[in-house]
């Protein structure tokens, strides 16, 4: 699916099968994306603030520079995910997969890393 710039801003994805899925620049501002499957999706520069992302599928997702400020991301899998430079200030990352992530500059301010599953390939965690 092309969603180039889509204005999805409170809209309700839930389960929704986005695999592949290009939706850079997209407005997904509160969003409820939970439990879907967003495998290599492209969500470059997106803006998924206050998104509920819990148990969604993000592996090897691009989401570098995307702002998931707030965002819900509990138990979601983002192994191999790119999120360089993303905004993870406040979001809730409570065992989430992040195997062989890269959050190199990613702003990780408040978020809550707690349980989160990582490995010696997973980049720039504290």
């Amino acid at each position: 699916a092309n969603l180039i710039c889509a204005n999805l801003e409170d809209a309700n994805l839930i389960c929704a099968n986005l695999i592949r899925a290009n939706l850079e620049s997209a407005n997904l501002i509160g969003a409820n994306l939970r439990v879907a499957n967003l495998e290599s999706a492209n969500l470059r520069v997106a803006n998924l603030r206050g998104a509920n992302l819990r148990g969604a599928n993000l592996e090897d997702a691009n989401l570098r520079v995307a702002n998931l400020r707030g965002a819900n991301l509990r138990g979601a899998n983002l192994e191999d995910a790119n999120l360089i430079c993303a905004n993870l200030e406040d979001a809730n990352l409570r065992g989430a997969n992040l195997i062989r992530a890269n959050l190199e500059d990613a702003n990780l301010i408040r978020a809550n890393l707690r349980d989160v599953i990582k490995n010696e390939y997973t980049w720039g965690l504290p």
